[in-house]
């Protein structure tokens, strides 16, 4: 049983939006951090944003700044990832993972080590 299902992806065109949602299974989603990754192919598997589970505190990284939202709602044990104006660098497979024990701010940024459950991952692709 994979611990999380990310869904939402797709194929857009460059300043579309995109809405991704991360549900859980198994665990209760209120007592971990989130974090969301995405992987270009040939690239690194890279941290885009990541939301504690204490405070909502949350990070982003900088090429996303203003344009991608996260979120959790603890209540349907999901967390979301809203992306707008999307570009085509955006493009990617894109994770979520849940890390126990870390706090989200713009001094973290997220490693994938951190990390202990992770998504089978969703492709969002950014095209003209």
């Amino acid at each position: 049983q994979v611990p999380l299902v990310e869904s939402g992806g797709g194929l857009v065109q460059p300043g579309d939006s995109l809405k991704l949602s991360c549900a859980a299974s198994g665990f209760v989603l209120d007592y971990y951090a989130i974090g969301w990754f995405r992987q270009a192919p040939g690239k690194e598997r890279e941290g885009v944003s990541c939301i504690s589970s204490s405070d909502g505190s949350t990070y982003y990284k900088d090429s996303v700044k203003g344009r991608f939202t996260i979120s959790r709602d603890n209540a349907r044990n999901t967390a979301y990832l809203q992306m707008n104006s999307l570009k085509p660098e955006d493009t990617a497979v894109y994770y979520c993972a849940a890390g126990d024990s870390l706090y989200c701010d713009e001094t973290y940024s997220p490693d994938t080590r951190d990390f202990g459950s992770w998504g089978q991952g969703t492709q969002v692709t950014v095209s003209s």
